[in-house]
């Protein structure tokens, strides 16, 4: 579709659809929520029926809420035929962070991590990107550790890294699909739940010291990103970084 400087453009998701994979908490919770407030009418899917059933209780009554493990390459080929069609796809989902050294890296675990996070985006978008609608969008998840890694970051950085990587090749294969990646700092979600309270506490205070903007990020900072992402017409195969100033520091 032609557009003309400043017309046509769309201002917010009025009318779209947007399924978002791991959307019933953190971030893509945020997403779902945002992408409600303008207009959308949203699918969230995790793999717990408790968190579905939380998610749809702070959603519109429109919002749909699925059960599926991004595993299981059947439940997702599953999930997208009963979906049908839709706007946009979001995949937030992944385990917690494997924060070990090489040395001590449980591979079976570091394994699951990519699992869901990698494989499972990928199964989405190999099941799920034949039903996004004209002028619609992929938006992955990422992070900056791929780019400031730190000592026990090693499998998180080598997931990035591939996210990265696989958000440009998706959007030459996909085009006019667009494809996009967002690369969070550090953000008040469940991502940290492995670590002890004490350590997360001064894990926050001690980023929130460094970072130029005096503050951790919380998931609906990072969810503006995933909006503009999916309005925006014209970005494909970009990684759009919100980490407070993280990378600079």
């Amino acid at each position: 579709m032609e557009h003309r400087l400043g017309e046509g453009l769309p201002i917010d998701l009025q009318g779209q659809r947007v399924v978002v994979i791991g959307g019933t908490s953190g971030i893509g919770l945020a997403v779902a929520e945002g992408a409600a407030r303008e207009g959308a009418e949203v699918v969230v899917a995790s793999r717990r029926q408790e968190s579905v059933d939380a998610a749809l209780k702070r959603l519109p009554g429109n919002a749909e809420g699925c059960v599926l493990d991004a595993t299981d390459e059947e439940a997702v080929r599953g999930f997208f035929e009963r979906v049908g069609g839709f706007d946009h796809l979001v995949y937030t989902a992944g385990e917690s962070l494997v924060l070990e050294s090489p040395a001590g890296t449980d591979l079976g675990r570091a394994r699951r991590f990519l699992e869901t996070r990698l494989w499972g985006a990928y199964a989405a978008v190999k099941y799920g990107a034949g039903s996004v609608r004209e002028g619609g969008s992929v938006v992955l998840t990422t992070g900056t550790v791929g780019r400031r890694p730190m000592p026990g970051t090693t499998a998180a950085a080598a997931l990035c890294g591939a996210m990265e990587s696989l958000t440009r090749a998706l959007a030459v294969e996909l085009a006019p699909v667009r494809v996009n990646v967002v690369s969070p700092g550090v953000v008040r979600t469940e991502l940290w739940r492995e670590l002890p309270e004490a350590e997360r506490e001064w894990l926050y205070r001690s980023s929130a010291e460094s970072l130029p903007v005096g503050r951790v990020g919380e998931p609906a900072d990072v969810a503006e990103a995933y909006l503009y992402l999916m309005r925006g017409g014209y970005s494909t195969g970009s990684v759009v970084l919100v980490d407070g100033g993280g990378v600079l520091v």
